[in-house]
């Protein structure tokens, strides 16, 4: 019995397919998808992106092969290594974004950091807190330094919350780029000198337990400036897909798996953790690993969008979960330790959930809610602060 209940996991495949094209249409041959970088297809393509990035850190308890394998569960392995190929359509998205209402709204940066980071540092407080409450009534044994590190966000108590970090360093890249400058040429080169000061940065801070800890914080970065140069050039860059369209779909279709399969050779051959190993040239290495997942995630990313030329996407599920894709990033990850076979490494679960497919119906559901709760607690707060102003 155990055995077929196992198997139930696969049944997540189908399952994510349906949310994806219930409601799709299919554009005719030499007709096209004239939404496809609307806001609504955006969101769609986001809120789909959130709840893979759930099943994302779901295989990593389950089914990566860092854990001991006693844990080990199978059926969501192909989610393993992809988490930065999903985050990479948040920071196009973000990019393009962001460029798109630079250019139609008069006087956009005027309350822009209200809009933009406010949220996002809300989020990534009331979240942490939230974390920290936990670890207290999980009984973590932690140090005075550790809460006050944890409680300033100095150390991340939600281990999810580094993205929250990096979005607000890119927002303020932005309006450094675009506020002062008034050469659109000049300011993509400003913004992507920034962020990629921000990736150099990171390939030199060696592992800790502080910001910057891992490549997963710089690993998909470069796809904001990407949303940005491709929102600028939207006409001539989609005129040209268009002509060559089969040529691109292919292209980067067919080369997604052989681009991860070179990725996932030279970081086994170079490894991002050289330093563990006392290697030479360790900035150099993890350069090498870095643009190795460049590619593959490009070739992911760029097919993801170039498909949308075509097919449309579109139901409630998708305008739902596109509605509380912050919320939902952050808070996810809670449930994940609540019910995995301990809390994040330092407590034991409330509950073991041994069942896969069982484990992820709980984390989905209890992740859901809370979204929407936190989201519901977010804009009272965010209105409480546009009221005194």
């Amino acid at each position: 019995m155990n055995a077929i209940t196992d198997k139930l996991i696969f049944l997540i495949y189908p399952i994510l397919f349906a949310s994806l094209f219930l409601g799709a249409k299919i554009s005719k041959k030499n007709e096209w998808n004239e939404e496809a970088f609307s806001l609504s297809q955006m969101k769609a393509i986001q809120g789909f992106a959130a709840v893979c990035i759930m099943l994302h850190h779901i295989a990593q308890k389950t089914c990566a092969p860092w854990i001991n394998k006693m844990y080990i569960r199978h059926g969501l392995d192909v989610f393993v290594p992809i988490g930065y190929w999903l985050v990479g359509i948040f920071l196009f998205c973000s990019g393009y974004g962001l460029y798109v209402s630079y250019k139609k709204k008069e006087n956009y940066f005027k309350g822009y950091f209200k809009r933009r980071v406010l949220p996002l540092i809300l989020a990534f407080y009331s979240t942490g807190w939230l974390f920290l409450l936990v670890r207290f009534l999980m009984k973590q044994r932690m140090q005075r330094q550790d809460v006050i590190w944890f409680a300033t966000g100095l150390k991340l108590s939600n281990p999810n919350a580094w993205f929250v970090i990096a979005m607000p360093y890119l927002y303020l890249v932005f309006y450094l780029s675009f506020r002062f400058c008034k050469n659109q040429k000049i300011s993509i080169i400003i913004l992507c000198t920034l962020t990629l000061a921000y990736i150099i940065l990171g390939t030199c801070i060696n592992h800790n337990d502080f910001w910057m800890k891992g490549e997963w914080w710089y690993n998909s970065i470069h796809f904001f400036p990407i949303g940005v140069i491709f929102a600028a050039n939207e006409e001539k860059i989609t005129a040209h897909i268009k002509k060559f369209y089969i040529l691109y779909f292919l292209l980067t279709l067919l080369l997604i798996l052989p681009l991860y399969a070179l990725s996932e050779w030279t970081q086994a051959a170079f490894s991002y953790y050289g330093e563990m190993w006392h290697a030479d040239h360790v900035v150099l290495r993890r350069w090498v690993c870095l643009i190795s997942q460049m590619l593959a995630s490009c070739s992911f990313v760029f097919f993801v969008f170039i498909a949308g030329m075509k097919i449309k996407i579109g139901n409630r599920f998708l305008a739902f979960m596109g509605g509380l894709t912050l919320e939902f990033y952050l808070i996810h990850g809670l449930f994940i330790e609540l019910f995995g076979f301990n809390f994040i490494d330092v407590a034991k679960s409330i509950y073991y959930i041994k069942n896969v497919a069982l484990f992820t119906a709980v984390v989905f559901i209890l992740g859901l809610l809370s979204a929407v709760l936190l989201q519901k607690f977010h804009n009272l707060l965010l209105h409480g602060v546009k009221k005194r102003n």
